[in-house]
């Protein structure tokens, strides 16, 4: 049995201050962190996920004027701003391994994502032999209920820790959180 913690999308666009904030969202970071120095040998690979938007176009429509903040959204984490590094309370140096993921295209799931080198998830999770994952992050309404979701399908036990992750809204929060339950996700508390 191989472990993994995916860390979702703890920037600095997703947290107070930022482009899409999420309330609460600076607490995420910093108790992450925390989580990590605490049970850091619980986790055999620690893989942090970031959007990696481009700066030109709209990246495949998910980028609009006038969002309807279910498909389109103001511009955020652009590459190469502030806005897409990771928030500073997260410690990077407690991450094995980085994932980007939405450059030109809209992607909401980690395993939408790819190193910098190129190697997407699904092979990134095939190399270090991942059968379990806890997963953390933000936002519990989208990137966080994808990512669970998509590591279900893919046949991975699923814990999402509900004291490490933060919603967009409260009411869609609970619902997807429902939602993975019924696909088989647990929830608990770190």
């Amino acid at each position: 049995m191989t472990t993994a913690l995916f860390v979702i999308d703890v920037q600095n666009d997703f947290t107070e201050g930022g482009a899409l904030a999420v309330t609460g969202g600076a607490s995420v970071a910093a108790r992450v962190t925390e989580h990590l120095r605490t049970d850091r040998a619980r986790y055999d690979v620690v893989v942090a996920s970031r959007d990696w938007h481009d700066d030109q176009g709209d990246n495949g429509g998910h980028f609009s004027a006038e969002p309807d903040y279910v498909d389109s959204w103001p511009p955020h984490c652009v590459r190469g701003t502030a806005g897409a590094e990771y928030h500073p309370d997260l410690d990077v140096s407690l991450v094995d391994e980085h994932v980007r993921k939405g450059t030109g295209t809209p992607a909401y799931s980690i395993f939408e994502a790819a190193t910098e080198s190129g190697e997407s998830l699904v092979d990134l999770v095939a190399r270090h032999g991942v059968t379990d994952v806890d997963v953390v992050g933000l936002a519990t309404d989208h990137c966080v209920r994808a990512s669970a979701l998509d590591a279900a399908r893919a046949g991975l036990h699923v814990r999402v820790l509900t004291d490490l992750v933060a919603g967009v809204a409260e009411g869609p929060s609970a619902a997807a959180l429902d939602e993975l339950r019924a696909a088989g996700v647990e929830t608990a508390r770190s």
